[in-house]
């Protein structure tokens, strides 16, 4: 029991007994022998205010100086919208309907190309075309798509896609100024400015995007590129009446857009008290005020720090009503699970994208020049495929899921998390079984030659290795906890296996540093556990960093296999395509990651949030920006009912 609720407790026991002893409640009950009439009891107000509890205070509430989960927390009550994820997809929230092939509102077309303009190459990246591009060519492979070298000279033809976008008619922003297409298009050259601070994967591959009247906007893609994703493509309406005298610079500042931004959702920035709270009051022109939302007149944001004890205290004692993912609740998974079958709290639990995964160094950037052996660099460990495998058989993954996660999931087969609709359900992550993998360990002609586990085996003619070279490998990671925890399990479970590990544990900024000095991107290590949200292409060989591309790209293990490269292209292709046709695209990436092993998938980051029982409303999805992509329909108590 909080001392909060010991004070409750014995303040109404003071109160009861005072009422009781009062002379003239005694005199009232004996003056008159006429019945008491019990008084109704009266119906209890509606709960006016809620209060939400976040890991930290946002740095700002400007949408792009910002994209923070603890930043979006507040901004999902002053915008909603523009679309929300489900289990089914995307869902339009301000838009008629979501664009799509089938309506004839996303269109792709085929067009002709000349040398200097702006395509996406068959890598997927931007580029200005010129003799000796690989590109997708149409018009070959019946019709589907091949690529080829362009020699300058052929005439070439392209796939292009356009996408409209259709506003609900009648909404407005807080201060009643219509919400038209034009803000989006405003918000779309805002973002496209210099001085604003955004990724511009998006904008490069845009050709153009203009409004086409008050209610509709149309965004053309850069030819080759066809995405299947289209809501990624309508940009936040933002509020030029209210922001256009202000450059792009001021608005990372200013007050207006710094502090309380205008929006058209179902609240409205009142007052931010720094380190405290911020204060939101429902918005009377919200356009879905006639639903009765939202059921409250005031939300709170309070910051009380991430230490998930404090914070699971204050729901506990009622200063929360709802605790967001923006803390560290996946730290106190165990006491959370504990409390939500005592019936204390509502826990709300969804794994994924991110995944923490161990990458193998299959080719490190020594390896570039040709000459690690020569130089004395570190031995081929992984370039045989079933070494890669043996470790996978070596590591005992179950125990990490029972560790982290409390066997809340099963051993993860790909990278895709549970409930995607492309994860491939035929296939099967293999089991714990050392046997097995000392076997193929002896097989790639890593001997353990005195019998004993303990010792690292020791390599007995492998091409380019010399005899006698231990099995000891480094493994880095960073200096959090629960890695920490999950290093030491699988070391053990390697150990079984005649494989010596040495742990390093690096501060974030060097695991994460560029090349060619980063640990992970310089491609310097032999193991490296971490965490990230893979895609297909994160594994394509176009995608490993090097000197040579000035190290960009994700594909830190170096893994390069043409079948698999082929297979992801194709997949990224069939994005526009039907499910069935996904889905079988998707498989073969899965399986051919499955086979050859460039990376172990260790287990799918909990998203965790906590609330009181008798919350309702409230639906965690890890694919949002924030959990709280639902917040204007959130009740309490009796009002759930309404």
């Amino acid at each position: 029991m909080t001392w909060r609720k010991l004070a409750l407790i014995l303040l109404a026991g003071m109160l009861v007994l005072t009422a009781c002893s009062s002379p003239g409640a005694q005199s009232t009950a004996t003056a008159t022998a006429a019945p008491v009439v019990p008084s109704p009891t009266p119906t209890p107000e509606p709960q006016k205010v809620l209060t939400v509890c976040l890991g930290t205070e946002p740095t700002t509430l400007y949408p792009y100086g910002s994209s923070s989960r603890t930043t979006w927390s507040v901004l999902e009550a002053v915008y909603d919208g523009p679309f929300d994820a489900s289990q089914d997809g995307i869902n339009p929230v301000i838009l008629e309907k979501l664009p799509s092939l089938e309506d004839g509102d996303a269109l792709v077309e085929v067009v002709d190309v000349t040398e200097g303009m702006q395509v996406v190459d068959a890598n997927g990246d931007v580029a200005i075309l010129k003799k000796g591009v690989e590109v997708f060519d149409p018009a070959c492979a019946d019709g589907t798509g091949c690529e080829t070298v362009w020699d300058g000279i052929t005439p070439l033809k392209m796939l292009q896609m356009t996408v409209k976008f259709t506003l609900l008619p009648g909404l407005t922003w807080s201060d009643g100024t219509p919400l038209t297409a034009a803000d989006s298009v405003y918000s779309f050259n805002l973002s496209n400015d210099p001085q604003t601070p955004v990724t511009r994967g998006n904008l490069l591959r845009t050709q153009s995007y203009e409004a086409d009247d008050d209610l509709s906007v149309t965004w053309k893609g850069v030819p080759g590129f066809v995405p299947n994703r289209y809501s990624t493509f309508f940009w936040l309406p933002l509020p030029e009446h209210a922001w256009g005298g202000l450059s792009a610079a001021e608005l990372l500042e200013a007050d207006v857009s710094h502090r309380s931004p205008l929006g058209w959702g179902a609240y409205t920035v009142s007052e931010w008290v720094q380190g405290d709270h911020i204060t939101l009051k429902k918005n009377p022109l919200y356009f879905r005020a006639g639903e009765g939302l939202p059921a409250f007149e005031t939300l709170v944001f309070r910051f009380l720090g991430q230490p998930a004890d404090n914070n699971i205290e204050a729901l506990l004692s009622g200063e929360c009503d709802l605790v967001d993912d923006t803390t560290l609740l996946d730290e106190q998974l165990e006491l959370i699970l504990e409390l939500e079958q005592a019936g204390k709290l509502n826990a709300y639990i969804s794994l994924g994208p991110e995944l923490e995964l161990l990458s193998f160094g299959i080719k490190p950037a020594a390896y570039d020049d040709g000459y690690y052996q020569m130089q004395g660099d570190r031995p081929d460990f992984f370039g045989d495929v079933r070494v890669r495998q043996a470790f996978l058989q070596c590591m005992d993954r179950q125990v990490v899921q029972e560790a982290v996660l409390f066997s809340l999931a099963d051993v993860p087969v790909s990278y895709l998390p549970p409930g995607n609709p492309l994860l491939d359900p035929a296939l099967q992550a293999p089991a714990f079984d050392p046997t097995a993998g000392a076997l193929l360990l002896d097989e790639a002609g890593w001997k353990d030659l005195d019998g004993d586990p303990a010792t690292p085996r020791t390599a007995q003619g492998i091409t380019g290795i010399d005899d006698g070279t231990p099995l000891s490998i480094s493994y880095a990671t960073s200096q959090a906890p629960v890695r920490e925890t999950m290093a030491q399990i699988l070391v053990q479970s390697l150990n079984q296996c005649g494989i010596q590990v040495d742990v390093k544990y690096y501060q974030p900024a060097d695991l994460y540093a560029a090349g060619p000095e980063g640990v992970g991107f310089g491609r310097n290590f032999d193991l490296l556990q971490w965490g990230y949200q893979p895609v297909c292409s994160t594994f394509a060989s176009w995608q490993i960093p090097s000197a040579e591309n000035n190290w960009i790209g994700m594909n830190i293990a170096g893994y390069s296999s043409e079948a698999y490269d082929w297979a992801c292209q194709q997949a990224i292709q069939a994005g526009t395509a039907d499910l069935a046709t996904q889905q079988a695209a998707s498989a073969e990436v899965q399986r051919l990651l499955l086979q050859d092993v460039p990376f172990v998938p260790l287990f799918f980051h909990p998203h965790i949030a906590v609330s009181r029982t008798d919350l309702c409303g409230f639906e965690m999805k890890s694919n949002t920006r924030s959990s709280l992509w639902g917040i204007e329909e959130y009740r309490i108590g009796a009002a759930c009912e309404q």
